[in-house]
């Protein structure tokens, strides 16, 4: 499918549109919205470029300011979307954001359009974009986004694993203490965990992932996600740890890991004895009923009670 852009100057009051085969007016923008100013975060591909939306090219096409995460990378995709920015094209990554957020919140409240671009997927997940959407919400000034491609999405869908609810991580602690102890909070989660990762910790990551959860927890690599050599490995913990320690990964790498398997239905009966045995080991009765109660998922103030009614009503 070939674009042809067309800028039209703003002031004339013609719209500003993308003239690709299948698109309605509804999916131009007026200069008279754009006159308002706004932020618009703008997804950009992940790997295939062909993913690139036609809103995404209009807006490189018409924006005053294009803020992206690596100037480099934006000129190169530019120029295989075959468009030239006529706006100005500015860096905003991780060191050097929370110093543009005022640059930028002035071109927004004289009327300008500022997109915001990161090397790839949506901004301000795991990238850049955060403090800049917080400075324009605090400044009462308009915040939408053109959305499009996301690592994260893509990785979940294609694991195989249960999406209905999920929780995206990002990049995990690289100390191995902290991934450690981060990993083991997350081991009763029910909820899909999404990672990202670099290639050269993904087999160290695996291995925290599998002393912590377990080896037998379901889980996928996801890797170079759309692009030539795209390659999603998929398997236990144990067995995608011994899969990254026997090779070089190379590329981008999402993990995503199942939840914590539903606990099963301990007998009230079995709980109560638990708590009695604990007691006996010296434990205060409430703090014990607590861990019991917080362990099997259940009251902690009817365990109490039940514990209580075993022992005749003494605490």
């Amino acid at each position: 499918m070939q674009r042809r852009v067309v800028a039209s100057p703003r002031r004339s009051g013609t719209i500003v549109s993308v003239l690709t085969s299948g698109l309605t007016p509804e999916t131009t923008e007026t200069v008279e919205t754009a006159r308002q100013g706004r932020l618009v975060l703008a997804a950009t591909p992940i790997g295939n470029v062909a993913d690139a939306s036609a809103r995404l090219v209009d807006l490189l096409a018409t924006a005053d300011v294009v803020a992206a995460e690596d100037t480099r990378r934006l000129r190169r995709l530019a120029s295989a979307l075959g468009v030239e920015p006529v706006g100005r094209i500015v860096s905003c990554y991780e060191h050097n954001e929370q110093q543009r957020v005022p640059e930028l919140l002035e071109v927004v409240r004289a009327g300008g359009t500022v997109v915001l671009v990161t090397d790839a997927g949506m901004p301000s997940v795991s990238d850049p974009g955060y403090r800049l959407v917080r400075g324009c919400i605090e400044a009462g000034l308009r915040v939408t986004a053109a959305p499009g491609p996301s690592a994260v999405l893509t990785a979940l869908a294609l694991s195989g694993l249960p999406s209905d609810r999920f929780a995206f991580e990002g990049f995990p602690p690289r100390r191995p203490g902290e991934r450690a102890r981060s990993f083991a909070a997350l081991a009763a989660d029910r909820r899909t965990l999404v990672f990202f990762e670099s290639p050269h910790r993904t087999a160290a990551t695996l291995a925290a992932l599998a002393t912590a959860l377990g080896a037998d927890r379901p889980a996928a690599v996801c890797r170079e996600l759309t692009k030539t050599y795209e390659e999603i490995v998929r398997g236990s913990l144990g067995e995608l740890q011994t899969w990254a320690e026997d090779q070089e990964v190379r590329g981008e790498v999402a993990l995503v890991v199942a939840g914590a398997p539903d606990a099963p239905v301990a007998d009230p009966a079995d709980l109560v004895e638990e708590v009695l045995r604990r007691v006996e080991g010296g434990e205060r009765m409430k703090v014990a009923a607590a861990e019991v109660a917080r362990a099997h998922g259940v009251s902690s103030r009817s365990l109490y009670e039940e514990v209580l009614r075993a022992r005749g009503g003494t605490a």
